[in-house]
């Protein structure tokens, strides 16, 4: 699960896997990718030729800098999705959450988008990548305009892609523990 504000005031943070990297995101080199990477992570070759597209869990639409949308690209920040799923309904969803809460958002929003594993038996890409049975996205605006449309009241100060209600008791279910999205921070 990621946590992040929508209309951050701070600088994206960028966290290192390895101590000794510089924080600078940079193309791999041509050639064979280091093991050391491709033992830890998702590289590109995953993705050649499969049914899959990379799923960003932290969308770059919902970042304002060039820098912040940048490292948004990174296949630690992706999950398999089914192509026609990531560029049609989750589209669509990343989409209009943003113009939602830009629209109606005072002050910063907060996205928690989530994965829940496949329940019976797991799934793979080429044998190396797990594959998600569901993704899942909640938000929440502590800070809302009080004039939103009608058809919009039940969308704030919290959404999820079902009432975020109905999502934390479906992941209770699922995972056997209470969760709390926002950990009751946001009514």
């Amino acid at each position: 699960m990621l946590w992040l504000p929508l209309k951050p005031s701070f600088s994206c943070r960028i966290y290192l896997a390895y101590p000794s990297a510089d924080g600078n995101m940079v193309p791999f080199l041509p050639g064979p990718v280091d093991m050391n990477i491709v033992e830890s992570q998702a590289v590109d070759l995953d993705y050649i030729n499969s049914t899959y597209s990379r799923g960003h869990l932290n969308p770059s639409l919902h970042h304002q800098t060039y820098q912040c949308r940048s490292a948004t690209f990174t296949l630690t920040n992706v999950v398999p999705q089914k192509k026609w799923s990531n560029d049609g309904p989750w589209e669509v969803l990343e989409l209009t959450v943003n113009k939602t809460l830009a629209a109606y958002c005072l002050g910063e929003a907060y996205i928690v988008t989530g994965i829940m594993p496949y329940q019976k038996e797991e799934h793979w890409m080429k044998n190396r990548v797990a594959v998600p049975e569901y993704l899942w996205s909640a938000y929440c605006c502590p800070n809302y305009n009080q004039s939103i449309p009608d058809r919009l009241k039940d969308a704030f100060p919290t959404f999820a892609i079902m009432s975020l209600d109905s999502l934390e008791m479906y992941l209770k279910d699922r995972f056997d523990t209470v969760i709390s999205v926002f950990n009751e921070q946001c009514g």
